[in-house]
């Protein structure tokens, strides 16, 4: 009887205690490779998307969830079809934040530059500059921002690159966040002044760490590492560039006599010629340089063909070639149509372009070319040209009657993508 008592206590004892609810949740399971996970704060700020699938417990009054793999994230970007619904994804939590700045290709994006309007003075930008940002893709909501004063207040316009415009004299040297206003301003540039300053451009996004910001003249090069304390200067032979852009991890660069070349800076300056046989019958407008543009997977070059009787009423016509690599030497071959993709570009070539595809997910169109520049027909502040069909007279002289003197223009109306859209792993 002793013995039998003494192994029914120990089957109790050993026998777990059955709660009737739980005091606090049960511990989440870990998360699968790839999946960051962490409880949501109570600041809105500090917000974070945790394990898809798991639930909250009733009593625990915190809600938590999974975040989809990056990858997953990446293709719901690729799906945003205007600026600011990315904004609105970017604010959803840390970890959306995150992949949004990840994000592999600025040129995968599928909604358009905004438009950027600036508030100008005689000619010359505002010593506390003012400009407007609007989205083509929600029109009415427009942005208007300012920046801090720049001493001295009279600077040359050099260009926009990766969301900063960029202005200089002979000495110094100003960076405007066109989104935030927030200005930059690299160390004092010593040169000995033989030669204007035409041109700036960023090699990489500001915060990533090969940025270098890079002005160009007719006889130099110079190099500002950023972060570092100088400049860096290096001859430049041959003629003064016209345009750089960024294709498949190369600097491509097109000169004042249309000859393409590519350009490294790591681990020293190297401007090298590539070999590029114009297609028969391809014909450079007499009165406008062509413009590079990224789209997609191509290079494309566009070229407003002038008619000599455009002082009699004719107008121009833009025409789209795509630079052909396959064969030695490259080739410039024309395309009928766009396709699916629309192209915006400005008359001054120091500003960036850039390329859509599916347009019309927000309101635009394919196969057409948007300038920064209204028309005397429309009441929108930039105007839609058709690849092929001629380039009305009133946008014409608007839009591209300076296009010969463009590289010493003053700020004006430019289609621009804000810093927060590139990813620094770019």
């Amino acid at each position: 009887m002793a013995g039998g008592s003494r192994r029914r206590r120990r089957r109790l004892r050993e026998r777990p205690p059955q709660a009737e609810e739980p005091s606090s949740p049960p511990e989440a399971a870990p998360a699968s490779p790839g999946i960051r996970e962490a409880a949501v704060g109570e600041e809105p700020s500090k917000k974070t998307c945790v394990a898809s699938g798991s639930t909250s417990s009733p009593s625990s009054g915190s809600h938590v969830w999974e975040c989809p793999l990056d990858s997953m994230l990446h293709q719901i970007i690729a799906l945003i079809s205007s600026f600011h619904d990315l904004l609105a994804f970017r604010g959803t939590c840390r970890s959306w934040r995150a992949a949004a700045s990840s994000f592999p290709s600025v040129y995968t994006f599928t909604f358009p530059p905004l438009h950027l309007e600036p508030d100008i003075s005689h000619g010359i930008f505002n010593y506390k500059p003012k400009w407007k940002l609007v989205d083509p893709a929600k029109r009415a909501l427009s942005l208007r921002f300012s920046a801090p004063r720049i001493n001295p207040c009279r600077m040359r316009y050099l260009g926009c690159s990766y969301g900063y415009l960029i202005f200089s004299d002979r000495e110094h040297c100003h960076l405007l966040d066109v989104y935030t206003g927030t200005k930059v301003k690299p160390p004092k540039l010593q040169s000995d002044g033989s030669s204007l300053i035409y041109y700036g451009f960023l090699v990489a996004p500001l915060t990533s760490p090969n940025s270098r910001l890079t002005l160009l003249s007719r006889t130099s090069i110079f190099q500002w590492q950023v972060g570092a304390n100088s400049w860096t200067e290096h001859p430049l032979v041959g003629e003064p560039i016209h345009q750089i852009v960024f294709f498949k991890g190369q600097m491509f660069a097109m000169d004042f006599v249309q000859r393409l070349h590519t350009i490294s800076v790591v681990p020293q300056l190297n401007i090298q010629e590539v070999a590029v046989v114009w297609e028969e019958g391809m014909l450079v407008g007499l009165h406008s340089k062509p413009w590079l543009v990224v789209c997609g997977d191509m290079l494309l070059l566009v070229d407003l063909s002038v008619s000599t009787d455009l002082l009699f009423g004719f107008p121009g016509t833009l025409r789209v070639f795509r630079l052909d690599l396959s064969d030695q030497p490259a080739k410039w071959v024309k395309m009928e149509k766009l396709d699916n993709w629309a192209l915006f570009l400005a008359n001054d070539r120091r500003n960036p372009t850039f390329s859509c595809m599916n347009p019309e997910r927000w309101g635009g169109k394919s196969n057409y070319i948007y300038v920064p520049t209204a028309s005397q027909d429309s009441d929108e502040p930039w105007t839609a040209i058709e690849v092929g069909q001629p380039v009305p007279n009133s946008t014409h002289r608007l839009s591209f009657s300076s296009a010969a003197t463009a590289h010493s223009s003053p700020l004006n109306s430019l289609w621009v993508l804000p810093s927060l859209v590139y990813g620094v792993c770019q």
